[in-house]
């Protein structure tokens, strides 16, 4: 789910999402001030920073206040460009961390790539004191950064949480009322009313996997399961019940016609949003900017709300991506990079700037008492949506583990979708067969 959401920031789109997290000031813990050693001297380095142009941009406009406090630690952000940053880094690990830069960017589906592939890749920031913002980030983030509490490779920066962005004109239209759908299959009925009355499909995939992301949707309904295509040992879990449930009503809606085709990816889904295609689009906090920015004559037609549960009294929030500031481990100025990655992402006002200008939700919670996040939309109808998606990162959520197998996973469950949107296979048949093949592939354990 990373990919188009990386995209959207790689090419500096106005993504005027809202979302919810919390997090604490900047401390001195940690090495403490003037604290030096192998990892050099948190008041004083030269350190560059790896990142692409959207997040990039925001950490350059945050270097001024940054050498107010740290005068002495020289900064160079670098727009490395994505998806070009992951070869990159993998490039520069291999090789020993030659080249590295002394600060990553990385997203969630990479970050455990890297710590399996390169052990020592990654500085472990207990060193730093990073144990004492624990408890600052949006639930089930921390897990992510510090799966086994070992170590902790990275600290939180943006956390989107999945959403169910409408057109409530549409909604009004074939008489039906968007708040009142507790599940996935009441909005299935609902799609059939709006289909009959208004002729729009209730929501879109890209039926033939013309891009990785087009199991974003499924990948959302498993989440809100509180399950994924592996479990936190590294095991397989693709063909679970809940995964199961997942393509199945993927394949309830398709065969009542309520799934247009959005092969092409990304500017099929942006040329669908023009169109009026779909009265649903089930993306995540960050895609609020790209429908106003895509539509602005429709202000005030549009809606949000958290997702339908897949099951009755089942969760609606779940976080479906992230990323992360991590420190390199063959950085000799490991703590001047460490200074840098806790002023932006522990201090709320760094992460304020980095919305207003930006867009990206924070994963820290206690930059959500800034008034911006509490303000109406005049675009989503006067709602207050960032208030909508703090909701849902406060609500409990668990760390899901991606592996270095992400990629292939990712593979099988296109191909496995595809077969039940062109073919209308049995969702448990290519699942199980889907779930073999990955562990074929990678030699992971299946678990049934």
């Amino acid at each position: 789910m990373e990919l188009e959401r990386r995209r959207v920031l790689q090419i500096g789109g106005a993504i005027a999402a809202g979302a919810g997290l919390t997090g604490l000031t900047a401390c001195s813990g940690g090495s403490g001030s003037g604290t030096s050693g192998a990892a050099g001297d948190r008041d004083k380095g030269k350190i560059t920073v790896w990142s692409w142009q959207g997040p990039a941009a925001e950490m350059k406009a945050l270097l001024p206040e940054f050498n107010k406090k740290y005068p002495d630690i020289a900064v160079t952000v670098e727009d490395i460009g994505n998806p070009a940053i992951w070869d990159k880094i993998t490039t520069a690990m291999a090789a020993g961390g030659q080249g590295l830069a002394d600060v990553l960017h990385i997203g969630v589906d990479y970050l455990p790539g890297y710590v399996e592939k390169f052990p020592n890749s990654l500085a472990d920031l207990r060193a730093f004191g990073a144990d004492s913002y624990r408890d600052a980030f949006a639930q089930g983030m921390w897990q992510t950064v510090s799966p086994r509490g070992e170590r902790i490779n990275a600290l939180p920066w943006e956390a989107n949480s999945g959403g169910f962005y409408y057109r409530a004109d549409l909604f009004e239209q074939a008489g039906v009322d968007a708040d009142a759908l507790q599940t996935w299959d009441e909005a299935i009925e609902a799609g059939k009313k709006i289909k009959e009355k208004t002729g729009a499909y209730l929501l879109g995939i890209d039926k033939p996997a013309s891009q990785p992301d087009a199991a974003n949707f499924f990948q959302m309904l498993l989440q809100l399961q509180g399950a994924f295509y592996f479990n936190l040992d590294g095991e397989i879990t693709l063909d679970s019940p809940e995964a199961v449930r997942a393509m199945t009503l993927i394949k309830t809606m398709n065969d009542a016609e309520l799934v247009s085709d959005l092969a092409g990816g990304w500017n099929a889904l942006m040329s669908s949003i023009k169109k009026g295609t779909a009265a649903v689009l089930p993306w995540p906090t960050w895609f609020g900017g790209i429908i106003e920015e895509q539509v602005p004559e429709e202000a005030g037609k549009w809606k949000v709300r958290l997702p339908p549960a897949v099951r009755r009294g089942g969760a609606t929030a779940a976080t479906v991506n992230s990323t992360h500031l991590a420190v390199a481990g063959s950085s000799k100025h490991q703590a001047a990079a460490w200074s840098f990655v806790e002023f932006v992402l522990t201090r709320p006002a760094s992460q304020v700037s980095i919305y207003k200008g930006k867009g990206i939700a924070p994963a820290l919670i206690k930059a959500y008492d800034d008034s911006v996040f509490h303000e109406p939309s005049a675009f989503f109808s006067g709602q207050k949506k960032g208030e909508i998606f703090l909701e849902a990162l406060k609500a409990p959520s668990p760390a899901f583990n991606y592996t270095a197998d992400y990629a292939r996973a990712l593979k099988v469950v296109t191909d496995a979708q595809s077969k039940v949107l062109l073919k209308g296979a049995d969702p448990a048949k290519v699942l199980k067969e889907a779930a073999d093949q990955l562990g074929k592939q990678t030699g992971r354990k299946v678990v049934r």
